[in-house]
């Protein structure tokens, strides 16, 4: 599938006559804007006829679905990565703030008196990923003519999770009541016993240890655990082990996320586009079961879409873009580490070298899936596969070798078929 612009940039409907775009392109009548997914932009005036497309949105916390379709056809679909680095990135670069503060610098008065959230504040990893939402959706109407959004949301009951058999006012009485705070209720959740040795040491000094790091675990009650401060100390200096029934408790993270990007998201879409619907996750598993589709991202968004019994136009099963959303810019100029006479090293790469970024989309020996995961000042570059496997030639191909296909824009973007048979 080739997707058309027109002169004005205005999406028009994609076409499948691969001649008839070659000799556009060889004729200079078009120029092609971009090569994954492969779109062209016609350089004269033609008509502007589209046809309805429905575009499926199955919105999640770690992937998001995309499929645009017909009545009989699908015409796009995608499965975009989203970043979940963005806790650890900012619990970093906290750390790195407070190391700061502690040299011998000069002193400056906390003002965090005088800040106000806005309105419809979001967490910066919530943030991040409803904005991702927004981006792909707007990829998607750049080279199609959307006419209508549908968008899955869910809702999920935290409380019913963790206990099926809550009810009624039970809602209110979690688990932590009548508790001061976290630390509190994990030592009586303990029984204020260490919960390695059960005692045995004769510490009666307890500690509340994180199973989990702190900076990506936080201090939710199921990543606490009671220790003794020898047991604790101990661990720490990698001479106690914990048992093996000690481990974090489910994490509800996805779900949190889902029920907060819901009604985000919705009021976003709204306010750009015109045509905006909601609907389920039970509707859309009973569409997929009905019409003896297989569970993936793309399929729920074909079944979101409405149109389920599309039909892909590769006769080798369905085409479908993955996406993977990057990093564009590392903000970090020195590395942690200081070296002898207290030289700090600098941690940021140059903007380009030879012609090069980091995650570009180029080709070796006529294979054109590697993309680029790292690079020398001497021209010899890492590149790998779109998942990141399939180091070539132990991380060292010279730039001379290696060809452009698309610079890096903030996602890596790469084409595979799944077979029809796939189950």
């Amino acid at each position: 599938m080739v997707y058309v612009l027109s002169k004005d940039n205005k999406p028009l409907m994609p076409t499948q006559n691969h001649a008839k775009v070659r000799i556009l392109l060889k004729t200079k009548k078009a120029e092609t804007v971009r090569r994954y997914p492969f779109t062209i932009r016609l350089l004269y005036d033609s008509t502007e006829y589209t046809q309805d497309i429905s575009l499926g949105v199955d919105a999640g916390s770690r992937h998001i679905g995309l499929s645009a379709t017909t009545e009989t056809k699908v015409l796009f679909e995608a499965d975009i990565q989203l970043r979940n680095d963005i806790v650890d990135e900012l619990s970093t670069r906290r750390e790195y703030r407070r190391s700061r503060r502690s040299r011998k610098t000069r002193y400056r008065k906390p003002r965090f008196d005088n800040r106000r959230r806005g309105d419809g504040w979001l967490a910066p990893s919530v943030r991040e990923k409803v904005e991702t939402h927004l981006t792909a959706v707007q990829k998607v109407h750049e080279i199609l003519p959307i006419t209508k959004i549908t968008v899955e949301v869910a809702s999920f009951d935290i409380q019913k999770i963790k206990n099926p058999d809550i009810q009624g006012t039970e809602y209110q009485k979690g688990e932590q009541l009548d508790f001061w705070n976290v630390r509190e209720y994990v030592l009586f959740r303990d029984g204020h016993q260490c919960q390695c040795c059960h005692g045995k040491s004769g510490d009666k000094i307890l500690n509340v240890h994180h199973i989990e790091s702190r900076k990506t675990g936080g201090n939710a009650p199921n990543n606490l655990i009671t220790l003794c401060e020898t047991c604790h100390r101990g661990y720490h200096m990698g001479v106690v082990k914990l048992p093996k029934a000690i481990h974090r408790g489910m994490s509800f993270k996805d779900a949190t996320f889902m029920g907060i990007m819901r009604w985000a998201l919705n009021d976003r879409l709204k306010g750009l586009y015109p045509d905006v619907h909601l609907t389920y996750g039970y509707i859309t598993k009973n569409t997929r079961i009905e019409h003896n589709l297989p569970k993936d991202h793309y399929i729920d968004a074909r079944c979101i879409s409405g149109h389920p019994d599309a039909k892909s136009t590769c006769k080798d099963g369905d085409v479908v873009y993955a996406y993977r959303k990057i990093r564009c810019h590392n903000r970090q100029i020195h590395k942690a580490k200081i070296l002898k006479d207290g030289i700090r090293k600098r941690n940021q790469a140059e903007y380009e070298i030879k012609g090069f970024r980091l995650f570009d989309h180029v080709s070796y020996k006529g294979w054109s899936h590697y993309f680029i995961f790292g690079r020398r000042k001497t021209g010899y570059f890492d590149i790998r596969l779109f998942n990141g496997t399939g180091k070539v030639n132990n991380g060292s191909v010279s730039c001379k070798k290696i060809h452009m296909i698309q610079p890096c824009s903030g996602y890596m973007v790469d084409r595979y078929i799944v077979p029809e048979n796939n189950t």
